[in-house]
């Protein structure tokens, strides 16, 4: 049996934490809720757009940083995020690790226009079921955290189910099972989960793996516009930034910021 890494034990606490939300509310009244929604926010669109897209992410801790946020406002955050041009959301949902919440997403959902993804340990169809429920509009799907035939089946539930999957590689391997089982929108993680390691090379080594038809979308570690401006140019459709924006004293400003600096220089 293999050492356990950062991801295998929040992986293993979250499948525990779905056994328990299971029998307080069971599967067939969370794929009730689910199927009777009908509204969605298109996610891929949003990364579509010309450009490079900013999916700017709300959360309150991390086990990388510990406590990142005391004063943590989704509402405001949200509000802030929209008027600076994110082209979409993400909200960490995970309790134990990240202090998160459904009710984090709902709120954040509210307050803003943008297509909201939910980032967490997606692990069961229970939870993609939930997701909709809750109004997400997509969701992050980690390779690395599934066998072949749960990426398989839980790609297929979300396809069925109208919710985009960000379908998060860190490693060639992982990207190849991303593509086999016909992931759409593709995330180049430059955090190695099992160390917590961050290097922003990661997604420009494996951006040539990411095939035409699909959005490329690289996460993590990102803090200035010169990367940004290095991302668009190796072909990325969107970046995924977190810690960056939620260290700020405030997060819509600061996103703003890095923004204009990722705009060309009027010319004389």
């Amino acid at each position: 049996m293999g050492e356990e890494t950062h991801l295998s034990r929040m992986v293993k606490a979250r499948r525990r934490q779905v056994e328990a939300l299971k029998a307080k509310t069971p599967l067939a009244a969370v794929r009730e809720a689910a199927e009777a929604r009908n509204e969605r926010r298109d996610f891929a669109g949003a990364l579509s757009r010309e450009g490079l897209g900013v999916i700017a992410e709300l959360k309150r801790a991390s086990p990388s940083r510990g406590m990142i946020r005391r004063e943590y406002r989704p509402q405001e955050i949200a509000r802030g995020y929209q008027s600076a041009g994110a082209a979409a959301l993400s909200v960490l949902t995970e309790e134990q690790f990240f202090q998160g919440s459904l009710n984090d997403l709902q709120a954040a959902r509210q307050a803003a226009e943008l297509p909201v993804l939910r980032k967490d340990f997606i692990v069961s169809d229970y939870q993609i079921y939930e997701s909709v429920a809750a109004g997400a509009d997509a969701l992050l799907l980690i390779v690395a955290a599934l066998n072949d035939a749960e990426l398989q089946g839980l790609l297929s539930l979300c396809e069925r189910l109208r919710i985009a999957a960000l379908v998060e590689a860190h490693t060639d391997a992982e990207l190849r099972r991303a593509v086999a089982y016909g992931a759409k929108i593709i995330g180049i993680n430059n955090r190695d989960l099992t160390t917590l390691d961050v290097n922003v090379e990661t997604s420009f080594r494996l951006r040539q793996g990411i095939p035409a038809g699909c959005l490329s979308v690289s996460e993590s570690g990102i803090q200035t516009a010169e990367e940004l401006a290095r991302l668009a140019a190796a072909g990325f459709d969107a970046v995924l930034i977190g810690e960056r924006l939620m260290s700020a004293t405030e997060p819509g400003r600061e996103l703003a910021r890095l923004r204009k600096g990722l705009q060309p220089s009027p010319t004389a």
